[in-house]
């Protein structure tokens, strides 16, 4: 599905977001606080946004993802120096190909809500991160407020699909959008769950009335 979307990807994240995503990708790179020379983790690096902008950084990126086709639309949308600061890799959340404890950072947007075991994932993050590390989630929430929550479950449920299928031809490809995150755990549960992974110092912040959530964890 994801190989499917992926020429369209961008253009319709920010469509469907009306542009948040940007400013909610720039907000996380923030709470990342990544440095020149750091060893980041690009966890679902999709077409790349976040792996620009921890290059940009002076950091060296690994940009993994399960579906070629999106780290495809990465390579080509990336200059001569950028692809000597992100190597890209086809691989799973749940089984990083990594050592323990080699890199410094860990970022991710609008990833982990499509893994299949979560705290699996969550416990590779720890795993795979250096003494003093940080990982930094970008992800969907639910609203707390039961009102706002209505209307944004109509407009996820039924109108971004629609959007979608005018736009891009998919339409089941964003009826996924839904059915991912309604088991999703809420923020307060996600911040446990990282603790249960063996995190320490567990934060995180809602973004526009709660459609979004930034979790930072450091080990």
């Amino acid at each position: 599905m994801f190989d499917r979307i992926a020429a369209r990807y961008d253009f319709l994240n920010r469509v469907l977001s009306f542009g948040t995503d940007i400013g909610w990708r720039r907000r996380a790179l923030v709470r990342a606080g990544i440095e020149r020379g750091h060893a980041v983790l690009d966890v679902g690096a999709g077409t790349g946004d976040l792996s620009f902008a921890a290059a940009a950084r002076g950091a060296h990126v690994i940009a993994i993802d399960l579906s070629p086709g999106m780290l495809a639309v990465l390579t080509r949308r990336s200059s001569l120096e950028q692809r000597s600061r992100i190597r890209t890799l086809v691989g799973n959340a749940e089984a990083l190909p990594l050592p323990d404890a080699s890199v410094d950072r860990i970022v991710t947007g609008f990833t982990v809500r499509n893994v299949g075991d979560l705290g699996r994932a969550l416990a590779e993050f720890r795993r795979v991160l250096r003494p003093g590390g940080r990982a930094v989630i970008l992800e969907l929430s639910h609203p707390p407020h039961a009102t706002f929550a209505r209307l944004y479950s109509f407009y996820f449920d039924r109108v971004a699909p629609a959007v979608a299928d005018l736009l891009s031809g998919d339409r089941e490809a964003y009826r996924y959008l839904p059915r991912s995150l309604r088991p999703f755990p809420e923020a307060a549960r996600l911040a446990e769950m990282l603790r249960d992974a063996g995190f320490t110092r567990v934060a995180y912040e809602r973004l526009t009335f709660g459609i979004a959530a930034i979790h930072v964890a450091e080990v």
